[in-house]
């Protein structure tokens, strides 16, 4: 079943333990570092348009894309709310095409995790690489192997809200570095409370090293600029569960 179509419903309130207003801070004070204070910045993988909505608020002129139509839906509906001049594409980041270059990309929420072939994922970053000013920037994170494997690997998590719940099994294959989300959700019926309706989706993410985020990134033509253990200036370890990369358009 395609991922993030029911879920785009909760979406957002399952994950409102995400600090996204920190982590816009971290973006834009690398961007800064950069000299990248506005222009055009793309949010890769966008979802319902979060990080997009922050960057916004700080100036930049916001391109989303993502390939569900169900979570663009409410990220248009966050546009309309805020008034920000946002573009939202309903592309797959492996095949995305713009109008013009930017000035830098972001994603976030371990969005390149979904693309689960090396070789996709270099075409991603061959992508991003093609559409970056001379020198614009590229800053993402994704989830480790460790975390596939010791947090989540063959766990199950269950959280009850007031209108919806859901029961998230993972399981992790170590010899494929792959991860299995199976979701099952509850979501109320908007005119009859006491219904409720039950989805099913299921979703797969790669782990990947740093290494070889690395490797894919020089072969991909960007230059590897640095790693941080989550959002912070902290180095990664054995223990990092999240990576943040920043890499470099080296000239066209």
């Amino acid at each position: 079943m395609e991922a993030y179509t029911s879920f785009a419903e909760v979406y957002d309130q399952f994950m409102d333990n995400v600090p996204y207003r920190e982590w816009a801070d971290f973006l834009q004070e690398i961007l800064q570092k950069e000299g990248i204070n506005d222009g055009l910045v793309l949010d890769l993988g966008c979802g319902t348009g979060s990080m997009t909505e922050e960057l916004a608020g700080r100036g930049y002129d916001m391109i989303g894309v993502d390939n569900s139509e169900d979570m663009l839906e409410i990220a248009m509906e966050k546009r309309q709310e805020s008034g920000h001049d946002i573009l939202y594409l309903l592309q797959d980041m492996q095949e995305f095409e713009l109008y013009g270059t930017v000035r830098a990309v972001v994603s976030v929420c371990d969005s390149v995790n979904y693309v689960t072939e090396k070789e996709e994922l270099e075409q991603v970053f061959r992508l991003v690489n093609n559409y970056l000013d001379p020198g614009g920037i590229f800053v993402f994170d994704f989830n480790t192997e460790y975390k596939y494997r010791e947090v989540l690997g063959d766990r199950t998590i269950a959280e009850n809200r007031e209108d919806s719940s859901f029961i998230w099994d993972n399981y992790y294959y170590e010899e494929e570095h792959m991860n299995e989300y199976e979701l099952t959700l509850f979501i109320q019926e908007a005119d009859q409370k006491e219904l409720y309706h039950k989805y099913q989706e299921t979703h797969f993410q790669r782990a990947y090293t740093l290494e070889e985020i690395r490797e894919l990134l020089e072969k991909s033509g960007l230059r590897f600029v640095a790693a941080y253990e989550d959002y912070t200036k902290e180095a990664p370890g054995k223990g990092s569960e999240r990576i943040c990369v920043v890499a470099r358009e080296q000239g066209k």
